[in-house]
């Protein structure tokens, strides 16, 4: 037979409806994922985006500098980096 005490027991072990219903409005829901997939789809491509220009930047700078060089051969100085 099953005192008051083994009862409270059982309870403290397991878990009632009303914890069960707090856990179900903590989960994350489908919709929850959807948007965090689409945050990182955006800074993704953002990312994606500001790379392509840092390398077009870069190559940019190396033509100037090729220019630069080239200039002061002809013009006789020597250029220091």
């Amino acid at each position: 037979m099953l005192t008051d005490e083994d009862i409270q027991k059982l309870i403290d072990v397991f878990a009632t409806k009303e914890d069960l219903k707090n856990m179900a409005e903590n989960l994350s829901t489908k919709q929850d994922f959807n948007d965090l997939q689409s945050a990182v789809d955006s800074y993704a491509k953002k990312s994606d985006t500001y790379f392509q220009e840092m390398v077009m930047l870069s190559h940019k700078v190396d033509r100037h500098e090729k220019w630069f060089q080239q200039i002061a051969e002809k013009v006789g100085v020597k250029l220091e980096y």
